[in-house]
């Protein structure tokens, strides 16, 4: 399978090295930001080694999403581009927010604060807003005719990747609370939280699982793939139909069970991640009980370290 790759696609069809260049850019700006320019904010602390290795991960974790050999063969296999999903989603968007400093997070609060952002802030950030708007977008992509429309038009499926990667981003935030003295959710309504996330997102990895034939026609017509598939190519380049089916075909699986294995990855994938978070709220919420029974602290006023050890 892998030799088919490196043998029908091209460099820059392979390796995506525009985003490998702009993750470069911002890997710069984060280490100019943690080493050269914390002086210029306030209370701007040394960033823990640990926080620059998640922030890191996490830009490995976005490319591996959204570019890289997975973004050609996900074209191929729905399997692939599941997997792309949760490395953009449920991998890298935990990673950035652990991995950017608390003093960074508090001074962008303070320099955009005015009674019309606090307004909208306040709608935006509701955890209401957070639980349903990543799930709702993660479900509609996945309706056969979005999902198809989408793949077959670069710049609305770029469009939507961010929505997709914002809406993320405001659902990990309510569950790691990176400014636990902003929380809008105590330690236990976080663990509700986070298992509210996974039962709003089981719909539509059921539908993927159980349906009773393939549903994209970007995996079954020909046609439509032929399509999508340009987008990976250099402009003129011959579309691998040979790859799609017949005795060359890149997959070995029929495309219902490739469809399944897709839903059951995402699923499986999903519920690791969020148990993960969990026992990471949970050591949490024991640090901070450790803490009031001594009398010391109330809980919102218990310091957090930078990577979120206490």
């Amino acid at each position: 399978m892998i030799e088919q790759v490196f043998s029908n696609f091209s460099f820059r069809a392979i390796w995506t090295p525009e985003l490998i260049v702009i993750l470069l850019l911002v890997a710069g700006l984060y280490f100019a930001l943690v080493e050269k320019w914390r002086h210029r904010f306030q209370d701007g602390a040394p960033v823990s080694a640990k926080q620059k290795v998640y922030f890191l991960l996490g830009l490995i974790a976005l490319y591996i999403g959204w570019g890289g050999p997975l973004y050609t063969i996900g074209h191929i296999m729905i399997t692939f581009h599941m997997t792309q999903m949760v490395f953009a989603y449920f991998i890298a968007v935990p990673l950035f927010i652990l991995g950017t400093p608390k003093w960074f997070l508090v001074a962008m609060i303070q320099r955009f604060r005015t009674p019309a952002t606090e307004r909208i802030a306040k709608i935006i950030f509701s955890p209401i807003i957070g639980v349903l708007l990543f799930n709702g977008l993660f479900s509609i992509y996945h309706v056969p005719f979005m999902f198809d429309s989408l793949m077959q038009s670069v710049f609305l499926h770029s469009v939507y990747q961010f929505l997709l990667l914002g809406a993320s981003t405001l659902m990990w935030w309510h569950m790691i609370a990176p400014l636990p003295n902003k929380a809008l959710l105590s330690d236990l309504r976080r663990i509700g939280y986070i298992f509210a996330n996974g039962i709003l997102i089981t719909p539509a990895c059921a539908l993927i699982i159980f349906a009773g034939e393939p549903l994209y026609a970007t995996y079954t017509d020909p046609n439509v793939w032929g399509t999508v598939m340009s987008y990976c190519l250099p402009p003129g380049a011959d579309i691998p139909y040979h790859l799609f089916s017949g005795p060359e075909a890149f997959s070995q699986l029929d495309t219902r069970m490739d469809q399944q294995l897709a839903g059951v990855l995402m699923k499986i994938m999903q519920e690791v991640t969020y148990g993960f978070t969990i026992g990471y709220v949970f050591k949490q919420w024991l640090a901070k009980e450790k803490v009031k029974s001594k009398g010391e602290l109330t809980i919102s006023d218990i310091p957090v370290s930078e990577d979120g050890a206490k």
